[in-house]
């Protein structure tokens, strides 16, 4: 049986019209290097990696104890820091691929994303995406655990206030919160 109401959420739409900056994208690697567990495993990896390496190096070497101490705990900064710049750089790279659209107008309903620039256009189903998080500026919508999908749709793009609920509800619906 279908109702009015079964009718209108089906139909029910968010509009976001908004120009994709360098920030939200930061922002959409963060929350994913910190809310999805392959997000957090390849933060801890790298300076884990480094740790490890460099202590086995010292070790096999006989370096004294002081100075595999202080060699580790370089290397673990090291690592971070080279975590970190790898999360700018696929910052950057996103960025690089929405800045190619110009000013997005995106479209989310219950069967997906449609978002349509100036110069390209680009659709996708609820089936790309597994998981969404929100941020104070963010909706991020994110692949699965081997996916690398990324999403970033910033808030301030709302054409009205009520379109941040409405895509709320619709994310709701179609993933799971992190």
């Amino acid at each position: 049986m279908n109702t009015s109401g079964d009718h209108a959420q089906r139909t029910e739409q968010a509009v976001f019209v908004y120009e994709p900056v360098l920030a939200d994208f930061r922002g959409a690697v963060r929350v994913r290097a910190l809310r999805t567990a392959s997000g957090r495993a390849e933060t801890v990896l790298l300076p884990l990696m480094t740790l490890a390496l460099v202590t086995a190096y010292g070790v096999l070497r006989g370096m004294t104890p002081a100075v595999i101490v202080v060699a580790a705990v370089l290397s673990a900064g090291a690592g971070a820091f080279g975590g970190v710049r790898v999360r700018r750089a696929m910052a950057r790279r996103l960025h690089a691929v929405a800045a190619l659209y110009g000013t997005c107008r995106t479209v989310v309903d219950e069967r997906g994303a449609a978002t349509e620039g100036g110069n390209m256009s680009y659709s996708a189903d609820w089936k790309l995406f597994t998981q969404y998080a929100e941020t104070p500026e963010l909706f991020v919508l994110l692949g699965g655990p081997r996916a690398t999908c990324i999403t970033a749709l910033p808030k301030r793009g709302a054409e009205e206030p009520a379109d941040i609920d409405r895509l709320r509800a619709i994310l709701d619906r179609n993933l799971r919160r992190l």
